[in-house]
């Protein structure tokens, strides 16, 4: 496999487009877009001062730029180089900037969140919501892009606003049962609001579309409580991360608790494990695409081990604040099948888990890496894009070098488009277990296999 020239970039501001067509990089205050084919330049931009934020608008049309220094953000075109936008905040400043789902509309959030500034592109209007609360995931869109939900703190009380997109009026407006709200998150079909409490108090509320409480669930008290959340593509299951390293699966119907996952250290009885094997791969002969292209140097493997297995544990610091313990991110599959959770705590890396009702597949280890879901419904079966660095796992996954672990229908393989990031657990939601283990590689061995 090879790889091309290495380009600048600062702030790590890298970003595909929507439509897998472009790809645009921030150097200090310019901003490159090339054809993500050639690789060729084919615009360059000048803005006023050091990007600190980038984002494409959905249909890939326009790059928003943000300086928050300056409290100034600036659009460009790629139909119209000659256009452009400037949107100054003045002296009330600017800490966050983004799309509104229909890319014509950017929201802009002022310093000490006093208010979200809506301008749009189109009309030159401009809409002002007062009172945003200043939290994890404090605004979310339904999938459609037809209304927004978000947090307000007033009078030291949480209250959820929801906004029609078209026009930026107020829809529903009512009082939330939190202490302190930290999120909130749409299904996938826009019927129900998720919103859940602060780390202090385990409390998930559901709500309709007219702010009427469906349901309320907690776990457990007098504990750290939610870490993360998300919705199954299906909209008929949440899965709810938490501090005690545990994953709890709510149905749509009754919203109760249907299954649980746990983040065993040391793995006994049925299950598969596998071990993999890093050795240095053969010298090609093959010329890479370019001169300072970096080429593959390791090789990969896995065997079956004996059990009983042992997962090398990282015990936290219970005296520093934000102890990196908990579930801290969800994945579901697009087939609502599979659900990637990353853990950290003391059953950390390397170690990772499969959960999957009919067929094995294979688990990565060490630090294990899980993608966004494919969503090509002519891909054959679930591919859910679980990867080691770059390497995907799957059942019949897209591209070449096929790497299959013994005894396993499924196989390794690149996906292409697709984005990861690291992930030390992988589960399914029914009942199969696979759980493998990574081997300690070198420094030089793990520097060079970072890159495949």
């Amino acid at each position: 496999m090879n790889f091309s020239e290495f380009f600048k970039q600062t702030n790590q501001l890298c970003k595909l487009s929507p439509d897998g067509k472009y790809l645009a990089t921030c150097v200090q205050y310019r901003l490159v877009v090339r054809d993500l084919e050639t690789l060729q330049i084919l615009h360059l931009y000048t803005c006023l001062d050091q990007i600190s934020h980038m984002e494409w608008s959905s249909d890939s049309q326009f790059i928003l730029c943000a300086m928050y220094k300056r409290g100034l953000v600036q659009v460009w075109s790629l139909e119209q180089p000659d256009w452009h936008c400037k949107i100054d905040e003045g002296s009330i400043g600017l800490v966050a900037s983004r799309w509104s789902p229909d890319g014509r509309h950017i929201l802009n959030t002022t310093e000490f969140h006093l208010r979200i500034t809506v301008w749009s592109l189109c009309t030159k209007a401009v809409s002002y919501i007062k009172y945003p609360k200043a939290c994890h995931k404090g605004m979310d869109f339904t999938r459609d892009g037809s209304y927004m939900a978000l947090a307000e703190r007033r009078d030291c009380k949480d209250y959820v606003s929801v906004f029609v997109c078209d026009d930026w009026h107020l829809l529903r407006h009512f009082e939330t049962e939190t202490q302190d709200l930290c999120g909130l998150e749409w299904s996938p079909n826009g019927c129900v609001l998720a919103v859940w409490d602060s780390c202090l108090e385990y409390k998930v509320l559901l709500y309709s579309l007219d702010g009427r409480l469906l349901s309320t669930y907690s776990a457990y008290e007098w504990s750290l409580g939610i870490k993360s959340v998300t919705w199954s593509p299906s909209s008929q299951f949440l899965a709810i991360g938490s501090y005690d390293e545990k994953v709890r699966i709510l149905n749509h119907v009754t919203w109760k608790k249907v299954t649980q996952f746990d983040h065993p250290a040391n793995i006994n009885g049925c299950k598969t494990v596998y071990k993999e094997l890093v050795t240095p791969a053969p010298v090609s002969k093959e010329l890479p695409l370019r001169p300072s292209a970096p080429r593959c140097s390791t090789l990969t493997k896995y065997e079956v081990c004996a059990q009983p297995v042992h997962i090398s544990s990282v015990k936290p610091d219970p005296d520093r604040a934000n102890p990196k313990i908990g579930v801290s991110s969800l994945a579901f599959s697009c087939d609502s099948h599979f659900l990637a959770t990353k853990n950290v705590g003391p059953s950390a890396p390397p170690s990772g888990h499969l959960h999957r009702s009919l067929q094995t597949a294979p688990v990565v280890s060490r630090r294990l890496c899980v993608g966004q879901h494919s969503s090509r419904g002519e891909l054959p079966g679930p591919v859910f894009g679980v990867a080691l660095q770059r390497r995907v796992f799957g059942p019949g996954g897209e591209g070449a070098a096929v790497s299959v672990l013994p005894g396993l229908p499924a196989a390794a393989a690149r996906v292409k488009n697709k984005f990861f990031y690291e992930c030390n657990f992988v589960r399914h939601i029914l009942n199969k277990e696979i759980y493998f283990v990574k081997a300690l590689c070198s420094s030089s061995s793990t520097h060079s296999s970072s890159r495949q």
